[in-house]
């Protein structure tokens, strides 16, 4: 697997794991079938696409932009989609989330570039 390859499936994994914790927010508690089933789907295709992801990218640098890019996304869903509000200590944090996936990828010498 290329380099390019592992990030197609890091990418897959997010958007998955980003599905999938929308559905779980509306499945009510594994209470509304169809959330429920696009939750565990979800985090099936999330957590394989992750461990694809895994025999190029290092253990700690996938998981650091899988769950930093994660975070920030679910929390723009959230906020977009469920009128979550966000305020200004929450957007700083995010900030601070996307420098370091910034950081991770543009200087680190653990990530093939």
């Amino acid at each position: 697997m290329t380099l390019y390859q592992a990030y197609v499936y890091l990418t897959i994994a997010i958007v998955c794991e980003v599905i999938a914790t929308t559905a779980l927010k509306a499945s009510d508690g594994f209470t509304q079938l169809w959330p429920s089933v696009v939750t565990a789907v979800g985090y099936a295709i999330a957590f394989y696409c992750l461990a694809q992801t895994l025999k190029v990218i290092p253990t700690g640098v996938a998981y650091a932009l899988w769950s930093g890019i994660g975070i920030v996304l679910i929390s723009v869903v959230g906020w977009v989609v469920m009128k979550q509000v966000l305020d200004v200590p929450a957007l700083i944090g995010m900030g601070l989330i996307v420098a370091g996936v910034v950081v991770i990828n543009v200087f680190s010498s653990t990530v093939s570039h």
